[in-house]
């Protein structure tokens, strides 16, 4: 907060620094830099892309998506958190197994937590045992370790895997969907509601693309290790009996790496796949979200046209590299006379191919800016827009914190700005 006797003069001034950006003078991110921040950043609060009506709406005009037979689907780039394309994205749909990805989740969680252990061995329950549909075939007498679980939820899509790492996170399947149901509501998954850890249909049942890809990505950034060690597996074996993994573009596209089907007769074929493929600005991931298509075969394909469109039609544009200084402002009261400006995350964009040089920034600023000043206070916002069409908004941040002045400094900046 601002000493009341300037809070009066807090105004909003947006800086005369508007950068025109070709696409060779960007700043340009390390492969490292680029994946750590892919791997870290969290989703933007309305779930993928930056605003509502933002990049979805500036690049539909531009860009004609494919026509698919999906009943719903998306496709998000996750280098720039931006939407690229949807068709009915909030339909409530019926997820079928792409439900275990909240399993895994809260797996995940519950190791990282140490409540759950990865070599721990349990047993399977009757009711587990007794679960229909896929199956990892596991034998009730066996302990099993809960490390080959997530390998049978997650590569043979076992629901008897999924029953059994529900009860042993939770103790129970019911405080399990309580967790799911808990966790999908702090994310504002308001399309979304579970019944069970497997996804066998049930009328209460539901989630759409929108949601499921907010977990997906969740997945993805918040369990990186875990992600790679489980979802770009192509087959795994237990009780003597070997199951390929279903997400078969494993094995025809070397740039996939996850993530889940999931079919039921309600639900149709449904599938998310995720890709992370070199780029001339860097690593960039794409994931696609396709539900209910009629076959098999169409899932696979559409999500292929999906990942391919993505790249074909769109470049990712690197406007900030974090912890680089955008701009020098001025600090009152403060022990530096001026303080760096940026971001502590990569900021980027993805634009329509050939467009780059049509990016504008602005900054604006909250000024004055007033000691003390914290590292990764936000003082301002960065908004990027593409041919006069707002496409984000960023938060615009204090890259390293500046203490405030002695009593002889704070005086004499109080009264520069009263006269000022």
């Amino acid at each position: 907060m601002f000493p009341s006797e300037f809070r009066s003069s807090r105004r909003l001034a947006a800086g005369a620094l508007v950068l025109s950006l070709a696409f060779g003078a960007l700043p340009a991110a390390s492969a490292a830099a680029t994946a750590a921040a892919t791997a870290s950043a969290p989703p933007a609060a309305v779930g993928p892309g930056n605003l509502p009506n933002g990049p979805t709406a500036a690049l539909l005009q531009t860009v004609t998506p494919p026509n698919l037979d999906a009943r719903s689907w998306l496709v998000l780039d996750l280098t720039s958190n931006q939407i690229l394309a949807q068709h009915d994205a909030h339909q409530v749909e019926a997820p079928a197994s792409l439900t275990k990805l909240m399993t895994a989740y809260l797996t995940f969680k519950a190791i990282k937590d140490g409540t759950v252990k990865r070599d721990q061995m349990v047993h399977e329950s009757v009711k587990a045992w007794h679960t229909g549909g896929s199956r990892m075939f596991i034998d009730p007498r066996v302990p099993v370790s809960v490390d080959d679980l997530l390998m049978g939820m997650i590569v043979q899509s076992g629901n008897d895997a999924a029953m059994t790492l529900a009860q042993t996170v939770a103790g129970s399947e019911a405080t399990f969907v309580s967790m799911m149901n808990n966790q999908a509501q702090q994310w504002g998954l308001h399309d979304t509601h579970f019944m069970d850890p497997t996804g066998l249909p049930d009328p209460g049942h539901h989630s759409s693309a929108h949601d499921l890809a907010v977990i997906a990505t969740h997945i993805i950034r918040d369990f990186p290790g875990d992600f790679a060690r489980y979802f770009k597996v192509k087959e795994f074996t237990y009780n003597h009996i070997t199951q390929p993994n279903r997400v078969s573009l494993l094995f025809t596209d070397p740039s996939v790496d996850g993530m889940k089907t999931g079919y039921t007769e309600h639900a149709g074929y449904c599938m998310i796949t995720t890709a992370l493929r070199k780029t001339p600005t860097g690593p960039r991931r794409v994931l696609t979200v396709v539900l209910g298509t009629p076959t098999e075969h169409a899932r696979v394909a559409e999500s292929a046209e999906l990942l391919n469109w993505a790249y074909q039609n769109f470049d990712d544009v690197h406007l900030l590299q974090a912890g680089k200084a955008l701009v020098q402002a001025p600090v009152w009261k403060g022990a530096a006379s001026t303080v760096a400006l940026g971001s502590l995350q990569d900021v980027v964009v993805s634009v329509p191919r050939g467009d780059a040089s049509r990016i504008q920034t602005v900054i604006q600023r909250n000024d004055p800016l007033v000691a003390p000043l914290a590292a990764g206070q936000r003082v301002g916002t960065l908004n990027v827009s593409l041919a006069g069409k707002l496409m984000g908004s960023y938060p615009l941040q204090v890259l390293a914190p500046v203490r405030q002045a002695g009593w002889f400094k704070r005086m004499w900046d109080a009264l520069r700005l009263a006269i000022q």
